[in-house]
């Protein structure tokens, strides 16, 4: 039995050897207990004596690194919270060693991967969750090269700066809730991936109602997003953050200008400038002015109308009443003021006698309706600000990352796309290379847009004009065919949704579909190009409840019912097509909606209303032409007309000496007469791009001239500046103009009025100039 239990009994497998020491081998327990399982060894730590280091010994070195090399900013409870940091984990190496220099430059990286904003506030929570990864990964004073959770040279890290994507995956909205950050901008590696060497690929269209809507926060300097959820018909607080945040956003615009400024080195170069002894200019609150009867002021706020007829201004903190009558707008004739603009106003603030009373009927004191009147002297626009010059790069349009000017906006990462300081230099690198693998002249026709405006489907001259635009860039090299093709309504001349007429919606497909047969007659061009199209105030379905009136902006495309023949005819020629070329897109646009080529490199708004006829429909007479209005409130138009009547009659003039022959006469006279009205419709377009511009806002209007949805303001800001933008306006002539470094266009109607068989169009070539162009059809 003994036998055979000893045959029938395993053997014991024997033990495998361990390291660990044991203190019973028949039961193999350890002396100590065993550690968690880790991949990584811990590193071994090595002792540092702490010091006291005080935080003006490491000024300098925070400065230079934080300030001069990333663009950031310290206040003094940041600045104490690294000088204890680094006394306590550098100890006296701090300076020898060069250990702080490299923990600095950690904290500025992993400040930027985490969008914490220009200025690094101490008691965030940002920094001190920076310092605790920071403080795991250290060892004797110095940072473990490969430390988990540390920012990692060549990548692009978005949001809260925990994951790492290639660039060329990551330009979609939803990767992109937070801004854009690198650890550093000396990224050398280029997008080799096939599927992405299409120029159009990288073309994108913002959707207002998509775009991040962002808020400037007064007390830090710099844009948050709005994380409240956004709403067709808000609470009426949200009334009021819109007006405040367009009033902020040009405050701190207008302080950066050096006009603003009172360091004593910014002074001294005014005064080299204009000859003026330190003499610097100020704002004044309008609550401020109380018990300064007669004292000179300069005043920023809106232009409002009060419930009694009368002008005046308004900013945060109160409103007074405004008299134009001696008023000289600054430069002049060079823009127009409504109500609704935000502009400066400098002159002298009269007191109400106190027999008076309250005049208006208002409040007196702060918050309400002062007493008195502001007598303006002057009156003007603030003047725009540079692309560039937002965004804080140097050279134009931030074409150099080599440093930053102090006080910008790169890292904001206004589109959803990606910041210009995160991904400018690469998306230009990556513009590059696409298109030199072209020749010069189809890299330079790659990049062209073709902008069709008015396109209105019920007047039967709009398809013959279409074809004939379509044919001229169809009969083109396939390499060559323009990016994309922007058709802008109104798409139909009256709001026919608001006939009353059950065959107002059947008509409206039917010219869809009669625009989508034209459309398959060019397969070429549907299948190298985006069309995109914006609609305007007589679509669907804005315009059932409209009627024709100014509807809220910004406005939603037009409904997919309408044009499912359209779409089905840019979704059936994708079949096994090439992988490497973009698949056929049409884009239904928001309106006001922008155009993003190379992420934040090329930014195009599209724009479709009559913004000149409201303009001058509601346009503030000023000094000699309210005498000659009656004092009203309509626009001083009048001006304009003589003094183009002026420059018409200098110019006719002129040409005295060849009017002496008679048979040139009549030519002499019809050119200066087409030069004199050529000329007259150049400076109606410059001012009005210098008026919107000047404005940073498509609508600078009242609520009651044109409502505004208040959640959804941020898509009408123009800061900072786009780099063109189309103004589809039907009122204002056709022109290219630029000002301020964007460029400005309106196409006009594609039929050109008064002028049979001609149809119209721009062509614009991205990052150059736009052009004009005409055919006859």
């Amino acid at each position: 039995m003994r036998k055979f239990i000893a045959k029938e009994t395993p053997a014991k497998p024997p033990n495998p050897p361990s390291d660990i020491p044991s203190s019973s081998p028949a039961f193999g327990t350890p002396v100590h207990p065993l550690k968690p399982f880790s991949a990584t060894p811990a590193p071994a730590r090595h002792a540092v004596l702490p010091i006291s280091l005080p935080p003006a010994a490491l000024r300098p070195l925070a400065f230079r690194t934080f300030t001069k090399k990333h663009s950031l900013a310290l206040n003094s409870s940041s600045l104490a919270e690294l000088a204890a940091f680094v006394g306590r984990h550098c100890g006296s190496g701090w300076r020898e060693e060069g250990l702080a220099e490299k923990v600095l430059e950690e904290v500025a990286r992993s400040w930027k991967g985490r969008n914490g904003g220009v200025i690094v506030d101490g008691g965030s929570v940002e920094l001190k969750e920076i310092l605790t990864t920071l403080e795991a990964n250290m060892s004797g004073g110095k940072i473990i090269a490969g430390g988990r959770g540390l920012s990692r040279q060549n990548t692009l890290v978005i949001g809260s700066g925990r994951e790492a994507v290639p660039l060329g995956r990551s330009l979609s909205r939803g990767d992109s809730s937070g801004s854009f950050g690198v650890s550093s901008l000396d990224m050398e590696d280029e997008i080799d991936d096939e599927s992405l060497n299409d120029v159009r690929k990288w073309l994108k269209i913002i959707d207002a109602f998509e775009q991040p809507r962002l808020v400037y926060n007064v007390e830090k300097k710099h844009f948050e997003r709005d994380t409240t959820k956004p709403s067709i018909l808000p609470a009426a607080p949200r009334k009021t953050l819109a007006f405040r945040n367009r009033y902020n956003v040009l405050h701190q615009r207008l302080l950066r200008h050096e006009s603003f400024h009172t360091s004593a080195v910014t002074t001294a170069r005014t005064s080299q400038k204009k000859g003026l002894a330190g003499q610097q200019l100020r704002i004044t609150q309008i609550a401020n002015m109380l018990g300064r009867h007669g004292s000179q002021q300069m005043l920023l706020g809106m232009l409002i109308i009060l419930p009694a007829g009368e002008l005046a201004i308004s900013d945060l903190t109160g409103t007074i009443t405004l008299d134009l009558a001696r008023a000289v707008d600054y430069p002049e004739n060079s823009a127009w003021f409504t109500p609704g603009m935000i502009v400066l106003v400098d002159g002298i603030y009269e007191e109400e006698d106190e027999d008076t009373g309250q005049g208006l009927g208002g409040t007196r004191g702060v918050g309400g309706i002062l007493g008195g009147k502001f007598i303006a002297s002057f009156i003007g626009h603030l003047s725009c600000e540079t692309r560039s010059t937002s965004l804080g790069m140097s050279g134009p349009d931030g074409g150099s990352q080599d440093h930053a000017i102090g006080g910008g906006f790169g890292w904001i990462d206004f589109l959803g796309l990606g910041s210009e300081r995160a991904v400018g230099q690469k998306m230009r690198r990556v513009e590059k290379r696409l298109l030199r693998q072209l020749t010069s002249a189809e890299a330079t026709d790659r990049s062209r847009t073709v902008i069709i405006g008015e396109v209105n489907l019920d007047n039967p001259r709009t398809f013959p004009a279409l074809r004939k635009i379509l044919a001229t860039y169809a009969g083109e090299d396939q390499e060559a065919a323009p990016v994309a093709f922007i058709l802008m309504g109104n798409f139909i001349r009256h709001p026919i949704m608001a006939r009353g007429r059950g065959r107002g919606s059947v008509e409206y497909k039917e010219y869809f579909d009669e625009l989508g047969t034209v459309l398959a007659e060019f397969p070429q061009l549907v299948r190298d190009s985006t069309f995109v199209f914006v609609p305007g105030d007589n679509d669907a379905w804005v315009s059932a409840g409209a009627t024709g009136a100014a509807s809220p902006i910004p406005r939603k495309p037009v409904p997919e019912v309408f044009t499912s023949r359209i779409r089905r005819l840019f979704t059936t020629p994708n079949a096994g097509d090439d992988q490497s070329r973009a698949s056929p897109q049409v884009v239904w646009a928001s309106n006001p909606s922008r155009l993003s080529l190379f992420g934040p490199t090329h930014e195009l708004v599209l724009f479709r209303d009559d913004i000149l006829g409201r303009i001058q429909r509601n346009a503030v007479a000023i000094g000699d032409g309210m005498k000659e209005s009656g004092g009203g409130k309509e626009a001083a138009s009048s001006q304009g007309e003589s003094q183009t009547q002026r420059d018409s009659q200098s110019q006719t003039q002129g040409g005295e000496d060849t009017m002496e022959v008679d048979d040139d006469a009549p030519q002499d006279a019809d050119r200066a007469s087409a030069a004199a009205a050529a000329a007259a419709s150049l400076r109606t377009a410059q001012r009005l791009v210098k008026t919107v511009l000047d404005q940073g806002y498509l609508s600078p209007f009242q609520p009651s001239i044109r409502p505004v949805h208040w959640d959804y303001a941020w898509g009408l800001h123009l800061y900072p500046l786009p780099s063109a933008m189309v103004l589809m306006d039907n009122t204002a002539p056709a022109f290219c103009v630029t000002y301020g470094r964007c460029h400005v266009m309106n196409p006009g109607s594609v039929v050109v009025p008064d002028r049979r068989g001609v149809a119209r169009w721009v062509e614009y070539k991205m990052g150059s100039l736009g052009q004009v162009r005409e055919c006859s059809f």
